[in-house]
């Protein structure tokens, strides 16, 4: 059964060192709180997975939380590289990280094998690419029915997954609106699932039937974070804050600037930080 919890505590319920774990968001509604309570929390040797890893799944492995990362597109969007994950990557600082890449179209349709719980997912896809050369988790298999040679990969289920949204309701239900990306398959397809949100409402029933809605059932836990996503953005809430993604690309590319961001702007803070920025952005509009 859901449960509201302060984000200290639901993190620490649901999140394990070693753990499989997915911080979902496709540049909407990034759950950056979650990921700094994890930071804070100091958890190790966590699978990362995330179709489009940026500024979060940097700082957890600039930190040394992750021993692998799972994606389809690793950068600081409209920036350029990721530089933690990078000097990971090429110089196994601050500890040696695998990799295993897939594309986006293999990401997604493994995530939707999870939520359905099939072993595999089966599709078209990576025909002329060089992927599968240096994945081994991306296989061939031929239809039975038609002949025809597809592209396999495992599912993904994490053992938790992490995302942000707009609402949920006081029976815990969860509304997202606005850019989904694959947060639904995401939660649907993990053990557990804890979700910050912007703010509880008492029921959904002025709301558009067809939009979004988790339902309590696949939720944990549920934590109300203002402001959880910043620097990314939630469609009705607060826009983009591109100047923390510019500034970012500088502070990763210097261990020390990374260490001691870090310490003053998620080790020395608390979710409760979350909504003075955002109240900051705001006012800035």
């Amino acid at each position: 059964m859901v449960k509201f919890l302060p984000l200290k505590q639901a993190v620490a319920e649901n999140l394990n060192d070693g753990d499989t774990v997915a911080f979902e968001g496709f540049t909407h509604l990034i759950p950056t709180a979650a990921a700094h309570e994890a930071i804070r929390q100091g958890f190790r040797d966590l699978t990362l997975i995330r179709m489009t890893p940026d500024l979060i799944y940097d700082q957890m492995i600039g930190m040394g939380m992750a021993k692998k990362i799972v994606f389809s597109y690793v950068g600081n969007p409209g920036v350029g590289l990721l530089r933690r994950a990078r000097d990971a990557i090429e110089n196994g600082f601050p500890r040696s990280l695998e990799i295993e890449e897939h594309s986006h179209a293999g990401m997604a349709n493994a995530y939707e094998a999870g939520a359905a719980g099939l072993p595999c997912a089966v599709f078209r896809g990576y025909r002329g690419a060089g992927l599968a050369a240096v994945n081994p988790n991306i296989k061939s298999v031929t239809c039975p029915f038609t002949g025809e040679v597809l592209a396999a990969v495992p599912s993904i289920r994490p053992d938790v997954t992490f995302i942000h949204a707009q609402k949920a309701d006081r029976k815990g239900n969860v509304l997202v609106e606005g850019i989904i990306g694959i947060q639904k398959e995401a939660v649907l397809a993990a053990k557990r699932a804890v979700v910050t949100v912007e703010e509880v409402v008492d029921n959904f029933d002025d709301l558009h039937p067809n939009l979004t809605v988790l339902p309590r059932w696949t939720i944990a836990a549920i934590s109300v974070v203002p402001g959880g996503s910043h620097p990314s953005y939630a469609h009705g809430y607060y826009a983009r804050d591109n100047t923390a993604y510019l500034e970012w690309d500088e502070i990763a590319a210097d261990r020390e600037k990374f260490q001691a961001w870090m310490q003053a702007n998620v080790m020395e803070k608390s979710a409760d930080d979350f909504a003075v920025r955002v109240e900051h952005l705001r006012k800035a509009a």
